[in-house]
């Protein structure tokens, strides 16, 4: 009888005992979906202004272009590292100015992009000579970097309040940032073969409206 409810209790136990391991594996599959999730969500920034400079200098090299997936990616997982050590008193300023300051760059850089496609359109219709050749800098493309990583800057923060692992977190929003900004030169430089010098118009639009969300 005692060896009975003995052998009950160890039952008992080893139910116990899987049904917290399952929990456990279940919370770390979430752990990982939401990552996954707030990498993606944080990718789409660089995502939109990596379509918009591939719509805008479909004629640019090709190493130029790859420079925006690298970029992007190691700002977007840059940012949450230094959010994590500067922790939540750094951030809340950041995070008070945050749609400001991508507002007034992304701003800044659209609209002088709005203006150099205009102007390159009116120069082609009223000279009758070729527009004004369109270069994608390095300074420009640094500048995207920071302007679209400061929010993962704010999320590095959370990731300090939540626990969440910042050697796996940074990695993960680096890659799946530069895996978007990959998907997005294929997108982006077809779109500009097919608008031509209106791109780089339709493209400053698009940064335009980005630091704008930015506000909100």
């Amino acid at each position: 009888m005692a060896q009975r409810g003995s052998d009950h209790k160890r039952e008992s136990t080893d139910c116990v005992t899987l049904i917290l391991c399952s929990n456990d594996e279940r919370d770390e599959t979430l752990e990982i979906l939401e990552l996954l999730i707030i990498a993606l969500a944080l990718s789409m920034d660089a995502f939109a202004v990596t379509v918009s400079n591939a719509c805008c200098y479909p004629d640019a090299p090709r190493s130029r272009l790859m420079l925006m997936p690298v970029v992007f990616g190691v700002f977007q997982g840059l940012m949450p590292l230094l959010g994590y050590i500067a922790g939540s008193l750094a951030a809340a300023l950041i995070d008070r100015y945050a749609g400001i300051i991508a507002f007034v760059i992304l701003g800044i850089i659209g609209g002088k992009m709005v203006w150099e496609g205009v102007r390159a359109l009116r120069t082609a219709k009223s000279c009758g000579v070729e527009a004004v050749v369109k270069k994608l800098s390095l300074p420009a493309i640094l500048v995207q970097g920071v302007a679209t990583s400061i929010d993962a800057f704010v999320v590095g923060v959370s990731f300090l309040a939540l626990g969440t692992s910042i050697a796996v977190a940074a990695p993960t929003v680096a890659v799946v940032t530069f895996a978007c900004c990959v998907a997005a030169l294929l997108v982006g430089r077809r779109f500009g073969i097919l608008l031509g010098d209106k791109a780089e118009i339709v493209g400053g639009i698009v940064l335009i409206l980005i630091g704008v969300k930015a506000l909100f």
